[in-house]
């Protein structure tokens, strides 16, 4: 399927939950309008309590798009500024039969949508995602993105490092078919991180194919300072632990190296300070480790770039290790009791 073809290609809604994005929300929606793709597209923006500019912006881009029906920006109103109730109120918002999610820092590339209805045609997948393209505006964010970027960073998750197209457990941001999320009721509003993983978690579990392709390629904007990157990465592994417990079966090794690492660095940090220096050599490993893996990861950079990517690779895996580690029970167990469909089927 191509713009070309005499078929006619299915309307898209695009999907944006948005808090505090008045950095990028501009560019991301411009993105999406000027994509290679001759279907009718719609936008819709679910705006948390934001405290900066963002309203304003989302308003204009509104205004802008107002005299064009076959290109158009909505808005709709998300008072809890949580993301799962973002994009569950832009899903009920919208029309179309494809929904495309896209963040308000991310950029698409100019084929993606084009490219990912032509993938769901040909795969028969339910979702289709392909790569999470790190991208920084100065030196610490090209760090962070290069260590997102990296295999000693976030170990083999083809979204992240790229790789052969085929079926995935999961893929950023994603594709999907309308059926399949009225289907599973939308995202999980008690996943406050990791919905994507858990809602691809069930349709993959109702039979449904999740599908990867490097074809698909979306600019992500990293987070701009070590704090912000801390609590991304400690909230990304509070909530993947909360994914385990309340799906049995669904971790394997790469979700588990991250606290297997935390605690091994402070029992060699305990051993050496109280019994034998030879303990210090489990954390010296780990920094000789990073340290090592910086150096492909940063080719190309800036020096003080490079520099700094030791630092976000440890910020990376300490922080998701300590989120894992400290997640509470009773998480799981409130999600567990609250589950209830967000997005009814359509009559």
């Amino acid at each position: 399927m191509n713009a070309n073809s005499d078929v006619r290609l299915p309307a898209v809604s695009v999907i944006m939950p948005v808090l505090d994005e008045e950095r990028h929300l501009r560019e991301a929606v411009q993105a999406i309008l000027a994509q290679e793709y001759a279907g009718e597209l719609e936008v819709v923006i679910a705006l948390g309590p934001s405290k900066d500019r963002t309203d304003e912006i989302a308003a204009q881009l509104v205004a802008e798009t107002a005299s064009d029906p076959d290109k158009r920006v909505y808005t709709v109103p998300n008072p809890t500024g949580r993301t799962p109730a973002a994009l569950n109120a832009a899903i009920k918002a919208s029309r179309h039969p494809i929904v495309v999610r896209v963040d308000g820092h991310g950029m698409l590339s100019p084929n993606y949508i084009a490219t990912a209805v032509r993938l769901l045609e040909e795969t028969g997948a339910q979702n289709v995602g392909g790569i999470m393209h790190a991208e920084g505006e100065n030196d610490w964010e090209h760090a962070v993105a290069a260590a997102m970027t990296s295999k000693i960073g976030v170990g083999n998750a083809s979204f992240h490092t790229g790789g052969a197209a085929g079926e995935a457990e999961t893929v950023y941001l994603g594709v999907f078919r309308r059926e399949a999320l009225e289907r599973q009721g939308g995202y999980n509003e008690e996943f406050i991180r990791a919905q994507d993983w858990e809602l691809n978690f069930r349709i993959r579990e109702s039979g449904g194919l999740i599908w990867f392709s490097p074809e698909l390629r979306v600019s992500y904007r990293p987070r701009p300072n070590v704090r912000a990157l801390a609590k991304q990465y400690k909230d990304y592994g509070r909530w993947r632990h909360v994914v385990a417990r309340y799906h049995e079966g669904s971790i394997n090794l790469r979700y588990l190296a991250p606290p297997t690492a935390l605690l091994a660095i402070t029992a060699g940090v305990l051993l050496g300070a109280l019994v034998t220096p030879l303990g210090f050599l489990i954390p010296g490993g780990y920094l000789a480790a990073i340290l090592l893996g910086s150096i492909p990861a940063g080719k190309g950079l800036p020096l003080k770039a490079r520099l700094q990517i030791p630092v976000a690779l440890a910020t990376m895996h300490m922080c998701w290790g300590w989120g894992f580690l400290t997640s509470p029970k009773s998480l799981a167990e409130r999600v567990i009791a609250s589950r209830k469909p967000a997005v009814p089927a359509a009559n």
